[in-house]
């Protein structure tokens, strides 16, 4: 298939978005960075946001911020815990808020260091945020989409998922995982679903300042992204 020569393709695609009318959208992480900002322009769209994260009093500060706020379900939960994951899905259907569009975005980095020097509580966070995590909202959510017969996964990956670098080879391994775990989703979906694994661009995050230090402010905010 030939790609559109002008920006039409993108308009139509745009068009049915807009018409197909607001989504519920859960985002996890959703209290600090990229989630937040996500959640702020989604809620200002008009869509429903459903999300959770670890730090209640970051929770609490996005659910004084979001637009119309009762629309929205925001809450304490950590995704390397299998069952808090299952008890937020259990939440979500009693709701009726199971999501149209998931957004697997929690995830954490290790303090710049030689992989062998990394610690093993460190390099074990890692792993258990950015690809257990993720496997956890997909096992409790995912056959609730099937059930709905439509949803949309967008599992956050990384330029480092597609490339590497020194001294963060915990958290590269992590997204070259997303990007594998994404593609082999995508061949299992049914019809009506889809999953792909979305490089957000380089982006000024508390993430970003843990390996780059100052020269994380040379890149766009949050709100720019």
């Amino acid at each position: 298939m030939t790609a559109p020569k002008s920006g039409g393709g993108r308009g139509v695609a745009a068009s049915r978005a807009a018409a197909a009318g607001p989504r519920t959208v859960l985002i996890t992480g959703v209290s600090r960075g990229l989630g937040r900002a996500l959640a702020l322009e989604l809620a200002r769209r008009g869509h429903a946001v459903v999300g959770c994260g670890r730090s209640a009093e970051h929770v609490r500060s996005l659910e004084a911020e979001i637009a119309t706020p009762a629309r929205h379900f925001l809450t304490v939960s950590d995704v390397r815990s299998d069952s808090n994951v299952a008890e937020l899905a259990k939440t979500l259907v009693e709701k009726k808020q199971v999501p149209d569009i998931i957004v697997n975005n929690a995830g954490t980095i290790n303090k710049n260091n030689k992989t062998w020097n990394v610690p093993v509580e460190e390099f074990d966070t890692v792993v258990d945020t950015n690809i257990k995590g993720t496997a956890n909202v997909l096992r409790h959510f995912i056959p609730l989409m099937i059930e709905k017969k439509h949803g949309i996964i967008i599992n956050l990956s990384s330029g480092w998922g597609r490339s590497a670098a020194a001294e963060v080879a915990p958290y590269c391994a992590s997204k070259w995982a997303i990007e594998g775990l994404t593609r082999s989703l995508a061949k299992e979906l049914p019809p009506g679903l889809a999953a792909i694994a979305l490089s957000p661009g380089v982006v000024n995050t508390d993430m970003l300042n843990s390996c780059f230090g100052s020269s994380a402010a040379l890149y766009q905010s949050t709100e720019q992204w």
